[in-house]
């Protein structure tokens, strides 16, 4: 790449910081002009953050072309990261995951992942017109979560679909499960098939030390990395990441289908900024997040009922390995789901957990936490249970359900269709999302079968106080299928 820089430096920030001492008067937008003409928007955020809420100019380069400080910031990136080529994503992880399987996958192409996956990749396929072949993952009944993808189960589906273009991969999952994620990559590499890796949740796994294999290191051909999760970077921005067999003009040319032309520069100079931090100190700040979990672990363990899980879950395969940054916590045996213990603690404790699901919560730990933060968690936990502690009976005690893909997402999503009450939807064909956010796992996805598992699950976690979201119908009692049915 011929780069000259060190990860000290952070060129689209250092730009700005030229810029604010630069005398230009802005005849072009924004149209606040540096926050001048929006004083009720200058006094919420503050001067110093409107004055560089700017446009593409000359000495800031540009996001959909760039070759001065935005091509210097991704080749930072890139070398910091371990990757041939880096791409900075102003429209998050979901811009970044699809600009991964646009870039692999066309209309009537097969695409090998998991069905647990975020629901910005079924909408990949529904762009694309890309046909999904799960691998559907094993389910610890214990924590009712999904695990990941076994290399026996990506083999055979290789084996059945030789033709498939490409390998999508969580590393890891919501809950901090990973997959043999070298094995399956070496594996589809010998047939000559491309492997994608969903990295919202793994930014750290490329700094920290005894962590989960990255994607880049396992030789994986693309990544889609959430920065501003446990990187640091401000809500939104993401980098994708690409190996050296990957054609990056290409892959810009996919972006910019859909990527905004106006990239934020706050988003920018906040991907900058991150970057080097973690470059710089990364190692560090890993270890103490990882610290702080594992304490947090050990407290919450303690106080009973509650299994804050880790390492131990590891069987070589579908957990092939466990982020132990993350704080994932069963609740079942409480008695309560892992719903209403999230709304019980932000109602009740105001702590705000990442979600809470039908028999987990996810207290997401990262570089801003400290120690005390952790003691009111531990204490809120402890007393819940005591308050709240219910017999375990009739809890619902599974997160997954096997779907029957009966078309490709794009051929339900675009086809006609009738709205339908959920209760009567049984056999019916779905062609839109139903899914509990977060995570933004699809419990329904367009082109799958209605069944009364299905149905069961989703009056249960309605019942319980999941955010359900997806449908036409704001209030999901009705369900959009295929007009007519098969």
């Amino acid at each position: 790449m011929g780069l000259n820089k060190s990860q000290s430096n952070a060129p689209i920030y250092e730009a700005l910081q030229n810029l604010k001492n630069m005398r230009i008067v802005p005849f072009d937008v924004p149209g606040h002009k540096r926050g001048r003409g929006n004083p009720a928007l200058t006094e919420f955020l503050g001067e110093k953050c409107l004055r560089v809420d700017v446009n593409a100019m000359k000495q800031l380069d540009s996001l959909c072309h760039p070759v001065s400080v935005i091509r210097e910031a991704e080749e930072l990136t890139a070398e910091a990261f371990g990757a041939a080529h880096a791409f900075f994503m102003v429209s998050g992880t979901t811009s970044a995951v699809q600009a991964m399987i646009l870039s692999v996958c066309k209309k009537g192409d097969k695409i090998i992942l998991p069905r647990n996956v975020h629901r910005s990749v079924i909408n990949a396929l529904i762009l694309c017109g890309a046909i999904p072949v799960y691998v559907n993952p094993h389910t610890n009944r214990e924590i009712g979560i999904a695990l990941g993808m076994s290399l026996e189960g990506v083999s055979a589906a290789i084996k059945k679909h030789p033709d498939a273009k490409a390998v999508l991969v969580n590393n890891p999952t919501y809950y901090g499960i990973c997959s043999n994620l070298r094995g399956i990559t070496e594996l589809a590499h010998s047939k000559g098939i491309k492997v994608l890796a969903d990295e919202a949740h793994g930014t750290h796994f490329y700094f920290g030390e005894n962590m989960p294999v990255s994607a880049m290191a396992a030789g994986a051909d693309m990544a889609a990395v959430s920065m501003h999760k446990s990187g640091g970077s401000l809500t939104q921005s993401s980098f994708l990441l690409a190996g050296k067999n990957v054609n990056d003009n290409y892959v810009r040319q996919i972006i910019n289908l859909t990527q905004t032309t106006s990239g934020s520069y706050l988003l920018l100079s906040s991907l900058d900024i991150s970057r080097r931090n973690l470059a710089l100190n990364g190692k560090n700040i890993f270890a103490s997040v990882a610290e702080m979990a594992d304490y947090a672990r050990d407290e919450i363990n303690q106080i009973g009922d509650y299994y804050a899980y880790s390492t131990e879950l590891k069987n070589g395969d579908t957990i092939f390995d466990f982020d132990i940054t993350k704080l994932s916590v069963n609740t079942l045996n409480v008695g309560l789901a892992g719903i209403e213990v999230y709304d019980i603690l932000r109602d009740e404790y105001d702590i705000q957990t990442e979600f809470g699901d039908i028999g987990n919560i996810l207290a997401y730990i990262s570089i801003g936490d400290r120690r005390n933060d952790i003691e009111r968690l531990v204490g809120a936990l402890s007393e819940i249970r005591r308050l709240y502690k219910k017999d375990r009976a009739g809890m619902l005690d599974y997160e997954y359900i096997s779907p029957r893909v009966v078309l490709a997402p794009q051929e339900a999503f675009y086809s006609e269709k009738e709205s339908v009450r959920i209760e009567q939807t049984e056999g019916r064909i779905c062609t839109e999302f139903v899914m509990s956010y977060p995570p933004g796992i699809p419990i329904l996805a367009p082109g799958e079968e209605i069944t009364r598992e299905i149905i069961e699950y989703i009056r249960y976690a309605k019942g319980k106080g999941c955010f359900m979201t997806g449908p036409e119908d704001m209030s999901i009692e009705r369900i959009n299928v295929l007009k007519g049915g098969l």
